[in-house]
C-alpha cells in the first residue's frame, strides 16, 4: 500500500510553483438521467503543470522544450510532484475521485507495462477513475503531407492502447492543419477517422477539443465532427480555449454551443478570479447552463492555468465555483 502523501509538504510545494520560483464500446455521450447530479467534477492533470515541470517549463522559448521533449522526455520533469502521484493527490487533497491524464508527463512510458500498472494500481487504490489521456505532440492528424498525417495517426495507437489498459473511456487529441477553411476540414478529418476506426477496436473514444487555430472555431469543428459521423467520435469543449490567432477569437458562449452536442468530456479552463469567487474572464453560470442544457451530466474538468493564484488555491477555487453553480441551476 502506498504511503499518504505529506500534505503540508506539497501544499508548500505548490504555492512556490505557482510564484514563478519553479517553474469500454465507446460510451454515449452521459445525459442527464433521473437523480443524477447535473455534472461530476474531475481534475485535469494540466492543473498541475507548473508543479510537474518545474524549472523544465521555459515558456520562453518552446522550441526547446519541445526538442527535449522528444529527446530526452524525463529531462522536462523537475518540479516537486511526480505524475505518478497524481491520482493520489486528486483524492487526497481535493476529494476529487475522476482524473484526466496528459501525455507529456508520461512521454516515453505509454508502452512501458510496469509503469502503467503502477499507475493503474495508485488510482485504483484511491477509487479514483482515470477517465481520459489528453495527447499533444504526436504529430498533426491533419497534416498536408498523407505520409506525415498517417505517421501522426500511428504516434497516436498507443496511447489509446495505454488508455484502453488505465481504464480510461477516451483520448483527446488536437485537430490542427494547414489550407483553407474547407481544405483543413477535409484533411484532419481524415486523420481523426482513421484514427477513430483504429480507436474503435479497443472500444476507445477520441474527443478532439477546441486547442487554437481553427480548431476554436466552433463552426468548423462542429463541421469536422459531422464529415467524420462515427459512434466512437466526439469533442471536449474547453471553456478558454476559443482564441483562433493573435488577431481572431472566437465568441466562447456560441462556440461551446456548437461543441456540445458532440461533448463526452467538458473542460472547465479558469484562469483567475475576483474577490466573490466568481472567474474574471469567463461567465461559468452562462457556460454551465449551454452544457447541462445540451443534456451533458458527465465529468466537467477543472483546469486551472492562471498564475494570480497557487495552483492549489487555483484547484479549489475552480472547485467550490463549479459546485456552487451546479447547486443553483
Amino acid at each position: 500500500m502506498h504511503k499518504k502523501l505529506d500534505r503540508r509538504q506539497f501544499l508548500k510545494q505548490a504555492t512556490i510553483a505557482a510564484s514563478g520560483l519553479i517553474i469500454p464500446g465507446c460510451a454515449d455521450s452521459p445525459l442527464i438521467s433521473g437523480g443524477k447530479a447535473l455534472y461530476e467534477i474531475s481534475l485535469a492533470e494540466w492543473s498541475l503543470h507548473r508543479s510537474i515541470f518545474g524549472a523544465g517549463l521555459d515558456k520562453r522559448n518552446w522550441g526547446s522544450w519541445e526538442n527535449a521533449l522528444q529527446s530526452d522526455p524525463r529531462s522536462v520533469l523537475q518540479g516537486s510532484v511526480d505524475h505518478l502521484d497524481f491520482a493520489i493527490i486528486a483524492r487526497q487533497f481535493y476529494g476529487i475521485y475522476a482524473v484526466e491524464y496528459v501525455n507529456v508527463f508520461f512521454f516515453d512510458r505509454a508502452q512501458d507495462p510496469t509503469y502503467l500498472k503502477e499507475m493503474k494500481t495508485r488510482a485504483d487504490g484511491e477509487g479514483v477513475k482515470s477517465l481520459l489521456i489528453m495527447c499533444d505532440h504526436e504529430g498533426r492528424l491533419g497534416d498536408t503531407d498523407a505520409n506525415r498525417r498517417h505517421k501522426a495517426v500511428e504516434n497516436h495507437y498507443k496511447w489509446a492502447e495505454a488508455a484502453k489498459y488505465l481504464g480510461c473511456h477516451a483520448i483527446r487529441v488536437n485537430a490542427s492543419s494547414a489550407g483553407s477553411y474547407g481544405e483543413q476540414q477535409k484533411l484532419a478529418a481524415d486523420g481523426l477517422r482513421e484514427l477513430t476506426e483504429y480507436c474503435h477496436q479497443l472500444e476507445i473514444s477520441v474527443l478532439v477539443e477546441n486547442h487554437g487555430g481553427l480548431s476554436s472555431n466552433g463552426q468548423w469543428l462542429s463541421g469536422v465532427m459531422k464529415l467524420v459521423d462515427h459512434p466512437c467520435f466526439g469533442t471536449l469543449p474547453d471553456f478558454g480555449n476559443f482564441q483562433i490567432s493573435d488577431t481572431e477569437h472566437y465568441d466562447n458562449y456560441l462556440g461551446l454551443s456548437e461543441l456540445m452536442p458532440f461533448a463526452r468530456g467538458v473542460s472547465a479552463k479558469s484562469l483567475s478570479f475576483d474577490e466573490t469567487g466568481n472567474e474574471t474572464s469567463l461567465d461559468y453560470p452562462r457556460l454551465l447552463k449551454i452544457v447541462t442544457e445540451a443534456g451533458y451530466s458527465g465529468h466537467v474538468g477543472i483546469e486551472y492555468e492562471g498564475v494570480q493564484l497557487s495552483e492549489h488555491d487555483g484547484i479549489m477555487a475552480t472547485k467550490k465555483l463549479l459546485e456552487q453553480v451546479r447547486d443553483l441551476i
